[in-house]
């Protein structure tokens, strides 16, 4: 089955096209990073215009690299949610328009089974059941990966996600948008003891997580150092925050290992390409004999490689079925 995918959550543009699933024809991004780093994140009218601008264009293109046409394709999948409404509705119209033209069906794919299903195109012979931590801009989840489409959320966070985390206090220390990386580039090098961050507990929730009042914590240490004139660690801050999200992430992602009894671990979002958090979890893996599958960092972003890859496992739509579907800025996973 020739799948074309669609991915338009937030402010990557992503077009891909897959055969059987795992097998990536082609796989092409348009990124606006440089577009939102003049306002330090993402602005939802901007993400969505330029969706528009260019989706027709990277559809020919992902045609062009798989060496198809529009008449070989199967079926056309569709991010539906979570994301930004807007940008969200760009690429559900295309779809709809695209696969009502064709006379093919159209596939509607959760965001976040997605990003579980990247590891699927790294890793051919994963299958389910497995336990997935999802960490990304807008979710920090634990994920009971039962079947390719029964899954069930066992933790998460109460407030911010831990990637939210990541570019409020790159931007705050001057390292632009998207800042995941550079601060990871940063702490690479510094003293993760250099400050002492707190790390969260939820009462009677041991698998759920809070990152806010860490954001907090950094933000208003950095401020008061400067009202101080004192020097700022910067590498040592980097390595201290990057340390409290990998403590608050990793035990607990064992922890869910434990309790549901599953060998296998996956990671997915794009905060599993920080190399704290998964240098961690290799330690915490091999210490307990369990196995580990890191997507690679290509993958581990919003791309529509994951959602062409989800759209196989999902339910075969009739001809007509899905022309109704809609745009959802949230939904359970």
């Amino acid at each position: 089955m020739t799948i074309l995918a669609i991915e338009t959550s937030c402010d990557e543009t992503g077009v891909a096209i897959s055969q059987g699933g795992r097998e990536i024809l082609a796989n092409q991004i348009f990124s606006q990073a440089d577009l939102h780093a003049l306002y330090g994140g993402v602005v939802p009218e901007i993400a969505s215009r330029n969706h528009i601008i260019v989706l027709a264009k990277l559809v020919e293109s992902a045609l062009a690299e798989a060496g198809l046409t529009k008449a070989d394709l199967d079926a056309i999948a569709v991010t539906c949610a979570p994301g930004l409404i807007g940008a969200l509705l760009v690429g559900v119209n295309f779809a709809k328009s695209m696969a009502y033209a064709l006379g093919i069906p159209l596939i509607p794919v959760h965001h976040i089974h997605g990003h579980i299903a990247a590891n699927y195109i790294a890793y051919p012979d994963l299958e389910p059941p497995f336990l997935c931590l999802v960490v990304s801009g807008g979710h920090s989840q634990l994920v009971d990966v039962r079947d390719y489409t029964d899954m069930t959320v066992i933790g998460s966070t109460r407030d911010d996600a831990a990637g939210e985390c990541f570019d409020k206090v790159a931007r705050v220390l001057g390292l632009g948008y998207p800042g995941g990386k550079a601060l990871d580039d940063l702490g690479r090098g510094g003293d993760d003891t250099a400050y002492t961050l707190p790390r969260s507990t939820i009462d009677g929730a041991p698998l759920d997580m809070s990152f806010s009042g860490l954001k907090t914590a950094v933000l208003n240490l950095i401020h008061n150092t400067e009202q101080k004139g004192e020097t700022l660690d910067r590498p040592g801050l980097a390595a201290s925050f990057a340390a409290a999200v990998s403590n608050t992430l990793v035990p607990r992602t064992m922890q869910a290992a434990r309790d549901l009894g599953y060998e296998t671990i996956c990671v997915a979002g794009g905060v599993a390409a920080n190399s704290r958090i998964r240098r961690d979890l290799e330690e915490a893996v091999k210490r307990e004999g369990r196995t580990l599958y890191l997507p690679p960092l290509a993958l581990c972003g919003d791309n529509a490689a994951m959602i062409a890859c989800q759209a196989y496992f999902e339910p075969r739509p009739g001809l007509r079925d899905n022309l109704d579907i809609n745009a959802y800025a949230t939904m359970a996973i």
